[in-house]
């Protein structure tokens, strides 16, 4: 029996690092994602045809981004134990690796989903993020467990890192939460920029934290513009925390340049999402036309630019 999985990409609205120091951030599953199937094999492996990558299953493999294919691969399948399966995943993907869009959280969910599926198990989506994050440490180290939370959960929401669980707070908004996503074709590496945050932090601890204070306040701020549908607020509070942003020295010349762009197009606001150090940023539209404009602007710049709406579920 085949068994097919999804995992939803996201946004961070607002609040990246300073998630990782239990500050809130705002989340939203993007409209596009991961799609895998699962089936029964010999071996276990996995298929990516839009990255041309094929690997099998080894806790042992090489430091190399296929490696670490095959090393997460592993991982996934090590939660299920003594039930541990042979299957082959084809995932399809639908968003860039790297890009602060939540594609490796993505592909994980969507492939613990389809196991799942192809074995009969049924399971909460707390459960299925839970289990996803075997796949996110190999990638990211000490994962803030938020991308995995909004791959398996959709929808926006408040998140903030817990122990032993996230606390998660569901965020309705009033408003269609349309979104320019500009790719700016450098790739971004989480874990080495959240290492990059902790050393700043560890040079100027008190500039650093009333930076992440300053970051939360937004996320509060946020949250009531967002249930309220007042877009333009949200939109000043985005170029707020790409301001905030760039105290911490995540951002680049190049996104820099792609969120101005934005704003002259029109866009209400505009901000790196994700880690940094390159990836995707995003910007605000009021509608879909002005959505266009924005697009056409980054476009303009000679990058990859599209449009969708956030929250999905």
């Amino acid at each position: 029996m085949s068994g097919a999985g999804l995992g939803w990409g996201k946004l961070i609205v607002l609040g990246e690092h300073a998630v990782v120091y239990g500050r809130p951030a705002l989340a939203a599953a993007l409209a596009r994602g991961v799609r895998a199937t699962a089936t029964a094999a010999e071996r276990s492996e996995l298929e990516v045809p839009a990255w041309n990558a094929r690997v099998t299953a080894s806790r042992e493999a090489p430091e190399t981004r296929r490696g670490a294919l095959s090393r997460a691969l592993d991982a996934i399948l090590s939660t299920y134990g003594g039930a541990r399966p042979n299957v082959r995943i084809v995932a399809d993907v639908e968003l860039p690796a790297g890009g602060g869009l939540g594609c490796s959280a993505a592909l994980g969910v969507a492939i613990v989903r389809a196991i799942d599926a192809h074995l009969g198990v049924a399971r909460s989506d707390a459960d299925v993020a839970a289990a996803s994050l075997a796949w996110e440490r190999v990638f990211h180290g000490n994962p803030s467990g938020v991308d995995s939370a909004v791959a398996a959960r959709g929808g926006v929401f408040v998140f903030r890192r817990g122990d032993p669980e996230p606390e998660i707070e569901p965020v309705t908004p009033r408003a269609r939460m349309l979104f320019v996503i500009g790719d700016s074709a450098e790739p971004s590496a989480t874990k080495a920029m959240v290492a990059a945050v902790a050393r700043h932090r560890e040079r100027v601890p008190d500039k650093v934290d009333k930076v992440l204070d300053g970051m939360a306040a937004l996320v509060q701020n946020a949250r009531i513009a967002v249930m309220a549908g007042d877009l333009p607020q949200l939109g000043k509070l985005m170029d707020l925390g790409q301001a905030l942003l760039n105290t911490l020295l995540v951002s680049t010349a190049r996104l820099e340049e792609m969120c101005a762009a934005a704003r002259h197009a029109g866009a209400l606001g505009a901000k790196l999402t994700g880690a940094g150090g390159g990836g995707c940023m995003i910007a605000l539209a009021r509608d879909p036309e002005d959505a266009e404009r924005i697009a056409h602007a980054i476009r303009s710049l000679g990058r990859e630019a599209f449009i969708a709406e956030a929250g999905a579920s």
